[in-house]
């Protein structure tokens, strides 16, 4: 460029910034107001002169202090809108795929698992069945007796699983079921009945058969040695059959949202999906066998897919919406860079990402000045039942926030707090909600049935007081208006659904052994 040309086009700018100044004191002299201004400003200057100058001033809140909007500006990475909604939902549906190719199968975070649950219930299952439940903390044992016309009886009882129980040994932990199921059927006389038992293990597991299923990784806090990579069935087998007081038939193995998904079918013949959001998540729906490749294809036209989504974004598929609490929360985890999805949404972590937030804010001095925070700085003290109770109160109502935050050890907190308080569990407990709603839309838009009932169990759906109406109204946007779609709460799935799955077999073993006779 010559000189000549870039003194020009320096001319040029000058004149330009002239005018500028020129727009900016038309406008001191035209809006008195202009010097009393507080915040941001923009200046639209118009290239013809002796035109009238627009000043907009920036919004600045007045109905909110200026703690609460630091509070709420610092939160704002808690708060997904709808492009991440439908960014995430694409991203799981091709999780899906992954997981039921057999050529990705190996590689995908989402694995979809088959069941080799084939059938659902057809309403003509009978007979007196047991089931076991281990899927978190504690552990039960059910007695189950299906009759005719919806006849369905059960007795159950909860034992205790201690956390040396929890991070022991394998043998450790079957032996313990084993003398649970042993004291339970002994305390019914059932002891010396062969019943079929159905096996509700929660944890992801890969299945070879009804009965075969291989623990991929335990979740949920338990570390127990000695099982990973074998076959769950097989142990606990071992550990009934070395005590020899009891005989069971071990019908089959399944995940808890499979015996959630069976429980409702029992009753609503247009279930096709079981969902889990407590301690963890998970979702399992029924599947067409052609599109099931991990497996040979033959027996029926469909099969229950378990699709172990808790480890979505395990390999960053979630990476764009997570925030430095999550990481943390991950960090500290006994499976770091493991469930990624899980760690986000479900009730075992909620809690703490909750806490790992609250304990950024009150170091930026904007929460609990002058409280006892002691407790604030303990992994996983603040539970997510608080969560909660925090969000049961009506609006500008302490009540339950206050006695919440008792029981965690702060006592004469402001209302201030306790409303900054709700703020930040209900940024965490509302992301949560769209994105499971984000999952179950991408397995609802995978299937297209036009009407489909969703069997869901667990206690973040059970006891957060807005979570079912935040997952009903977002799929409800996600979908359109052209899909309908229930929530149906699965009344103890994983006990009922486990000894259905058992009645199940039972009834085809009779078919079968009826046509044999018949001489079919």
């Amino acid at each position: 460029m010559s000189d000549a040309k870039r003194i020009a086009d320096l001319e040029q700018k000058l004149r330009l910034k002239e005018e500028e100044i020129e727009g900016y004191q038309e406008a001191i002299k035209s809006m008195p107001e202009f010097k009393s201004l507080e915040g941001d400003a923009c200046f639209r200057v118009p290239k013809r002169k002796k035109t009238s100058v627009v000043l907009i001033q920036s919004f600045k809140p007045t109905t909110v202090n200026d703690t609460r909007r630091q509070i709420e500006d610092y939160c704002r990475d808690l708060v997904i809108n709808n492009d991440h909604i439908s960014e995430m939902e694409e991203k799981m549906r091709k999780s899906f795929e992954k997981g039921l190719n057999k050529d990705t199968h190996n590689d995908a975070s989402v694995k979809c698992f088959p069941t080799y649950v084939r059938d659902l219930p057809s309403g003509t299952e009978v007979g007196k069945f047991l089931a076991l439940d281990l899927g978190g903390t504690n552990f039960r044992v059910v007695l189950v007796e299906i009759g005719l016309n919806e006849k369905f009886e059960m007795d159950s009882e909860v034992f205790a699983i201690s956390k040396e129980t929890m991070q022991g040994s394998g043998e450790q932990l079957m032996d313990h079921i084993a003398e649970c199921l042993a004291n339970f059927t002994k305390s019914r006389g059932i002891d010396k009945e062969v019943l079929p038992l159905g096996f509700t293990f929660s944890f992801p597991c890969r299945q070879k058969g009804l009965a075969v299923g291989e623990l991929i990784t335990w979740t949920k806090g338990f570390t127990c040695k000695g099982v990973e990579g074998n076959d769950v069935v097989a142990l606990l087998k071992k550990s009934i059959d070395k005590r020899g007081d009891i005989r069971v038939d071990m019908a089959a193995i399944l995940n808890d949202t499979t015996g959630c998904l069976m429980s409702c079918a029992w009753k609503n013949p247009n279930c096709r999906i079981g969902l889990i959001i407590g301690t963890g998540t998970n979702a399992c729906y029924l599947e067409e066998m052609d599109k099931i490749e991990t497996i040979p294809e033959g027996g029926s036209n469909h099969m229950i897919v378990n699709t172990e989504w808790g480890a979505f974004g395990n390999q960053g598929e979630l990476d764009f919406i997570l925030t430095k609490w999550d990481r943390e929360v991950d960090r500290l985890s006994v499976n770091p860079g493991k469930q990624i999805f899980e760690k986000m949404i479900s009730g075992m972590y909620m809690g703490e990402v909750v806490r790992q937030v609250l304990l950024d804010l009150h170091h930026e001095g904007l929460m609990f000045v002058g409280c006892n925070t002691d407790n604030l700085s303990q992994h996983m003290r603040f539970l997510t039942k608080y969560v909660s109770e925090i969000e049961s109160d009506p609006v500008g109502d302490f009540t339950r926030c206050r006695e919440s935050l008792k029981d965690f050890g702060m006592e004469n907190v402001s209302d201030e707090d306790c409303s900054a308080l709700r703020y930040v569990c209900e940024c965490v407990s509302r992301r949560a909600g769209f994105m499971v709603s984000a999952g179950l839309t991408a397995l609802l838009k995978k299937m297209d049935y036009k009407d489909v009932v969703v069997a869901i169990d667990g206690s973040v759906f059970r006891f957060h007081p807005h979570f079912p109406n935040i997952m009903k109204s977002r799929i409800s946007q996600l979908m359109g208006i052209d899909y309908k779609f229930e929530l149906m709460l699965s009344l103890d799935g994983s006990g009922r659904g486990a000894a259905l799955v058992a009645a199940i077999l039972k009834r085809d073993d009779n078919n079968d052994e009826q046509d044999i006779t018949n001489g079919n």
